[in-house]
């Protein structure tokens, strides 16, 4: 029941937001690491990572989400044990996922997803892809060294690894597709390097790249779910609670975004540039008086003074900074130790 919810309240928020007739709708795939409480359920269920020194504490959880470029609207997640012998993949995590992606929307991966099983399932479901590869990959299916405005179409075969890890592909699996590389500069202020992508879309090279640009999205979009709604460690100590703590705060997370997509079309605004700390915390204030409230006059005037304190919540126009990131040295409190 909980999953029903939390589907039929996504796919109702989805179709709501209208996008603009230049855009398509693409959605963000990513991955992370949730802790639970050490328990014997749980640790059965999701086991510990182990090293040299021994068995960890925390029962291990694999989370992937998928979150809507512009809107934000998350799909329901999907996870499993990220050690033993359930061990899940992000990418086998993704052909699951897809499953409930709306149709026609374009899914756009980093690295990790820019591998042979997750472009042949986007294609097999009629979704395009805006995948990132690794150098080497590339070169593979570029046939040699890449070079800055490569933009050529290309046959995706899966090679022998490919076939070994996913068996169930049939002998003519191929993915038509288009193989763009493209000379970019970090907004951290390092070092140019060669970008290289595969796409099944008929967009120009720059605007496949411009989309792509807006995957760091994703991580913002983590950090609001693991730090602000409190997901990097759960609370409940059984498998199916589990469950409904990730579902239930998926479900807040949209309803919050869905305020924020309202406010933003309200105020002609990008519903990226607004705060969703600030909105949700606007909401934690007026929600509960205008529940309240005593009659419908008071509700109204609460209701009224909400929307304006939304309306406020834009980010700041951070300046980019004059020197590139780093951090401090930590210091050391005794001698390095010599044999």
């Amino acid at each position: 029941m909980v999953e029903r919810c939390c589907d039929r309240a996504f796919q109702q928020l989805i179709q709501q937001a209208e996008l603009a007739p230049d855009r398509r709708p693409a959605f963000f795939f990513d991955g992370t690491t949730v802790r639970m409480p050490h328990g014997e359920e749980l640790v059965e269920a999701y086991p510990p990572t182990t090293n040299q020194h021994g068995v960890s504490h925390w029962p291990l959880l694999r989370l992937l989400v998928a979150h809507d470029l512009y809107t934000g609207l998350a799909l329901r997640p999907q996870w499993g044990p990220v050690n033993g012998s359930q061990a899940v993949s992000e990418q086998g995590l993704l052909e699951e996922a897809i499953e409930r992606l709306p149709g026609q929307a374009a899914v756009v991966g980093d690295a990790n997803f820019g591998v042979f099983s997750v472009a042949y399932a986007a294609a097999q479901r009629g979704h395009p892809v805006v995948l990132r590869l690794t150098t080497a990959r590339a070169q593979h299916l570029a046939g040699g060294p890449l070079q800055d405005g490569t933009d050529r179409p290309i046959q995706w075969k899966p090679t022998r690894e490919d076939r070994r890890s996913h068996r169930e592909l049939p002998l003519d699996a191929r993915v038509s597709g288009r193989l763009l590389v493209r000379l970019v500069q970090p907004s951290n202020g390092a070092a140019p390097f060669l970008l290289a992508l595969f796409t099944t879309l008929e967009d120009s090279a720059e605007q496949v790249a411009e989309l792509y640009g807006k995957r760091w999205n994703i991580e913002v979009d983590l950090r609001h779910l693991k730090g602000t709604l409190r997901l990097e460690e759960l609370t409940c100590t059984s498998v199916e609670m589990v469950a409904k703590e990730i579902d239930v705060a998926m479900l807040a997370y949209n309803l919050v975004r869905a305020v924020i997509y309202l406010t933003a079309q309200k105020a002609g605004l990008e519903p990226r540039i607004i705060s969703f700390t600030q909105v949700r915390n606007v909401l934690q204030v007026f929600v509960p008086r205008i529940a309240a409230a005593p009659d419908e006059r008071t509700a109204r005037k609460l209701y009224d003074d909400m929307l304006y304190y939304l309306s406020q919540c834009k980010l700041p126009q951070r300046q980019r900074s004059s020197y590139p990131r780093g951090v401090w040295p930590k210091p050391k409190s005794y001698p390095a130790r010599h044999a």
